[in-house]
Parts: C-alpha cells; sequence; structure tokens
C-alpha cells in the first residue's frame, strides 16, 4: 500500500517569455517546496512550474525522490482507480501548472487528436506525444489573453473600413468563416516589410477610429517592444482576436484547435496529458511553424470573448458548501477551487480517480487516508483515487486540485 496524500516536487522551466528570479510565481512555488532540490537564479525566468507526470518535466516524491509516474505505475489500482485505469492507463491523464507570464506567449494553438497522432507519426521529435490539448486557465491575479476569434461582424468592420487593412488584405463584403481563415494566412504569410508597413500605418491612427477597440492603439507599441514590429502576431492577435483582462477567479476554457496567446499574469493551467504546439507568430521567424498547417487547423470556437469564459459553479463534492467546480467540455479533468476564510474547514468526498492539488494561498492543513500533512502556498499534493479530503486553514487557504474521474 502507498500513502494516498503525497507531497510533490515540481520542476519549473525558463522559457524567455517568463517573469525573472523571484518575481515569478512558478520559481516561488518551486522554491517553497521543504527541502527540495530548487534553486533559484534571480538572472534566469522562470516560465511554468509542471505539476504531474509528462516526462518532460516530470515531478517526484519529495520524501523519496521517486518519480511520480513510476509510483503509480507500481500502485495503479489503489491511486489511479480501476475506472481511471480502464479509460486511460497509468499515465495521469492531465497536466496542472503555475504559470508567470512577462510577456507575450507565442501565438497558438494545439493539434487535436486526429492531427496530433498524424504529426507524431510524422516528426516525433517535434510532436512527443499523439494527444490533443484542451487546456483552461485560472486567473490568480489580473491576467491578459488573446483567445478566440472576435465575432466576424468586428473583424470585418476593422477590414472594410480602416484604408490600409482593406487596400493590403482585400477584405470585401460579409466576412464568412473560411474567410477569417485565408484573412489569418495572408497575415501570418505576409513579408516583414508588408507587417511593418500595416503596423506603422496603424501606429498613425487615433483610437476613436478604431470604434470600440481602443484597445488596439495601447497594445501595438507594447506587443512590438516585446517581439518586433514585424511579428505578424501583433496583426493577428489585436485584429481578429477576442482580448479579454481577467481577476482573480476568472477562468477561461481554450479547446483543441482554438487560437490563444497569453499576455501577462499568473495562472493555474490545467491540459490534457500532451505538450504539442504549433506556433506562428510571438517568436522569431525561425520558431515559427507552417502557416498552412496552422490555418487548417484553425477552429473558430470560442467566437466571443464571452465564448471563452469557463464559470465556476457549485460543487456536490465539497461538504460544507466551500468548493466550486470548473467543468470544461471534455472528459480528461475537471477542476476544483476551494476556498476558505481564518480557521475554517472544507471535506472533499472521494473522487474514483486521481487528483493534483495546488496549494496558492494561505495555510492549513490537509488530512487523508490516515494521513496528515501541512499546507502552505506553493505546495503540490497527489491525492489517491477513492480518498476523501479533509481540509482546515489557519489564518485562511486556497487549493485547486484538478481531478479526474469516468
Amino acid at each position: 500500500m502507498s500513502s494516498s496524500l503525497i507531497q510533490l516536487e515540481c520542476g519549473c522551466n525558463n522559457y524567455p517569455w517568463g517573469k525573472k528570479g523571484k518575481e515569478s510565481l512558478a520559481a516561488q512555488y518551486a522554491a517553497s517546496t521543504p527541502g527540495g532540490n530548487f534553486k533559484l537564479d534571480e538572472s534566469k525566468e522562470y516560465a511554468e512550474m509542471w505539476c504531474g507526470t509528462y516526462p518532460t518535466t516530470p515531478s517526484s516524491i519529495l520524501s523519496t525522490g521517486e518519480d511520480l509516474q513510476k509510483h503509480l505505475n507500481a500502485h495503479a489500482d489503489q491511486l489511479i482507480g480501476p475506472s481511471i485505469l480502464k479509460k486511460h492507463g497509468t499515465d495521469l491523464p492531465f497536466l496542472p501548472k503555475i504559470l508567470s507570464i512577462a510577456k507575450a506567449l507565442p501565438l497558438q494553438i494545439h493539434p487535436d487528436k486526429s492531427l496530433a497522432a498524424k504529426l507524431h507519426k510524422q516528426d516525433p521529435e517535434k510532436y512527443s506525444d499523439d494527444n490533443h490539448k484542451p487546456e483552461i486557465a485560472v486567473a490568480l491575479g489580473k491576467f491578459e489573453v488573446f483567445v478566440g476569434f472576435k465575432p466576424l461582424e468586428k473583424i470585418e468592420k476593422l477590414f472594410t473600413t480602416i484604408p490600409v487593412l482593406k487596400e493590403k488584405f482585400g477584405v470585401k463584403g460579409k466576412l464568412e468563416k473560411e474567410g477569417l481563415r485565408e484573412l489569418v494566412g495572408k497575415i501570418l504569410g505576409a513579408s516583414d516589410e508588408e507587417i511593418v508597413g500595416v503596423y506603422e500605418k496603424l501606429r498613425g491612427m487615433k483610437k476613436e477610429e478604431f470604434g470600440d477597440e481602443g484597445h488596439i492603439t495601447d497594445l501595438l507599441p507594447r506587443l512590438a517592444e516585446q517581439y518586433d514590429k514585424s511579428d505578424p502576431g501583433n496583426l493577428v492577435a489585436l485584429l481578429t482576436m477576442n482580448f479579454l483582462v481577467l481577476e482573480k477567479g476568472d477562468a477561461i476554457f481554450v479547446p483543441a484547435d482554438g487560437i490563444h496567446a497569453y499576455l501577462s499574469g499568473n495562472i493555474v493551467e490545467c491540459m490534457a496529458r500532451s505538450d504539442n504546439v504549433i506556433n506562428t507568430g510571438f517568436c522569431p521567424r525561425a520558431d515559427r511553424d507552417d502557416v498552412s498547417l496552422f490555418t487548417n487547423a484553425l477552429t473558430f470556437s470560442p467566437s466571443s470573448g464571452e465564448d471563452a469564459l469557463l464559470k465556476p459553479t457549485s460543487s456536490n463534492k465539497g461538504v460544507y458548501g466551500k468548493t466550486k467546480v470548473l467543468a470544461p467540455p471534455m472528459s480528461e479533468f475537471n477542476m476544483l477551487v476551494t476556498q476558505l476564510g481564518p480557521r475554517d474547514k472544507e471535506t472533499i468526498k472521494a473522487i474514483d480517480g486521481p487528483s493534483v492539488i495546488l496549494v496558492t494561498d494561505g495555510k492549513g492543513t490537509l488530512k487523508a487516508g490516515g494521513e496528515v500533512q501541512s499546507a502552505k502556498e506553493g505546495y503540490i499534493f497527489f491525492l489517491g483515487a477513492g480518498t476523501e479530503l479533509n481540509v482546515t486553514s489557519d489564518d485562511g487557504l486556497e487549493l485547486h486540485m484538478a481531478y479526474c474521474e469516468a
């Protein structure tokens, strides 16, 4: 028998869009693990802390150093649970992360299952698995994001009333979905000189000339400074995509093949078990993927900012009503969010699959399966299938708990 409540040590990666040194919440969390091996380097950018078993940055058991996936393989019936074993096998089917974002992530989509399988077969080094990667992002504070396409009529208005856009990209009349796909391809396929020319013309416009899209004026120079004014991601994001500013607790859902680019903030992210991505902007030209691959894979959901939001609902898994659930429309995972005041408590009923618990604020105590663990902001735990969790707070406590059930 294995303990059902296991504290984890999680790794951090160093993508250049991450926050530097201790400004990065991901790095703070990695460094908070008591007795862990992580050493925070103030000269490095820390982008993501991964809390799972994906082989790129796997988590380990804090008390022994054993690889978490290896431990799950050895105790699969107990920790994964029979129903999830039957459906997904021994691999943990989801991957939670903490992201600390200083500047725009690459403009990207994640291939759906059929395209992922094809790309993995063609180039397994670049596309390291054959799974899709729908994901959610939950704001831990102010969070800026481009996600999904604006309503078609809004895009159409920009490209038919602003002279440089009308002239350069040739949108005539009513814009349909396939026309939008073609338009995005034209922008991404334009030369550096063409993109700079359009950028300069847009920079010369007044805010009111963009109507209710005045944020374009503010964000154009900011994005150009982060990468370059020749980057086509500037135009695709600002002219065709929804720009949202979320506050703590707000969440979005990004479906497989949904276009998105996170811009700033700290978030809890969770996705299906995959690391596949197709990039076409907010990155050097050498790092961009084939434009036709990107545009052919695009879907048109979400089709407004409101459509992208994932609303929490009350969860019957919390006995004392302190727990809400974020339930994206897919099967790999949901996320419980538990918020306790001072000297408060919650009991989370046993789930028939595995869970990963991220302590995102405060401190307190977790009890499960006869185990008692101190919980502090930044601590990460694995919880085995079929195990009730009792939570008590000191001055307050917040948990984000990703889980899978049949």
